[in-house]
């Protein structure tokens, strides 16, 4: 099958690039950072999403994942516009079998920087937008809304011992998601599921599910 994913030189989308490679995909890439993967089946494409007349001409698209996102930058245009375009570019054609929405925990929640809640909620609903259009070709459409991550990007918070010790108290799980992990819901969402469609799927380590109850003992 023919992947493209957006922001593949780190983190999440990187991890979701070599594990369509490892399962003998052709993988296209677009970032704004030079390519970080070496394989003979991978095409990159050193460009920032927003150029939309810049974007190359892919043909064919198999699966769409829509990873490249920013926090507290241009995170509507980046985030929500940019990610629109891309999917009505390569996305709403008749080879499609499958797009993904990487969303984020902040836009069930609200608990995170502004507009990059408001950007990722955008995301949540354009989802849903998107599934309707692609059923006509057989294909789904969600999005994956991963709460905490160990990528690069934070770093910030991670090695905090202080922060970590109170991000790990609202975590159930007691623990972040690795990149790979999420690589593995993006296969499964884009690959092997064909019929769960139009659905935001919160992977958070229970985040959400959170709550204190106070009561008088």
């Amino acid at each position: 099958m023919k992947i493209l994913i957006t922001g593949t030189s780190q983190g999440i989308g990187r991890a979701i690039a070599e594990l369509f490679l490892q399962k003998g995909d052709t993988v296209i890439g677009i970032d704004r950072q030079r390519a970080s993967i070496e394989h003979e089946n991978y095409t990159h494409y050193e460009q920032d999403i927003r150029d939309y007349e810049r974007l190359p001409d892919v043909q064919g698209v198999n699966v769409l994942i829509n990873n490249a996102g920013t926090q507290n930058e241009d995170d509507i245009d980046i985030n929500l516009k940019a990610l629109i375009r891309i999917t009505e570019k390569y996305g709403i054609q008749e080879d499609i079998r499958s797009i993904l929405n990487i969303g984020s925990a902040s836009a069930h929640t609200g608990a995170e920087f502004p507009e990059y809640c408001a950007s990722k909620g955008g995301v949540l609903a354009y989802t849903k937008n998107v599934a309707m259009r692609v059923a006509k070709f057989g294909a789904t459409c969600n999005s994956l809304d991963a709460g905490g991550v160990l990528t690069p990007l934070n770093d910030c918070v991670v090695n905090d011992p202080d922060l970590w010790a109170e991000i790990m108290n609202e975590t159930p799980l007691k623990r972040w998601a690795t990149a790979e992990e999420i690589a593995e819901w993006a296969y499964f969402l884009t690959v092997t599921n064909t019929f769960c469609t139009g659905q935001n799927i919160l992977v958070d380590g229970g985040e959400a599910i959170n709550y204190h109850f106070v009561w008088k003992e």
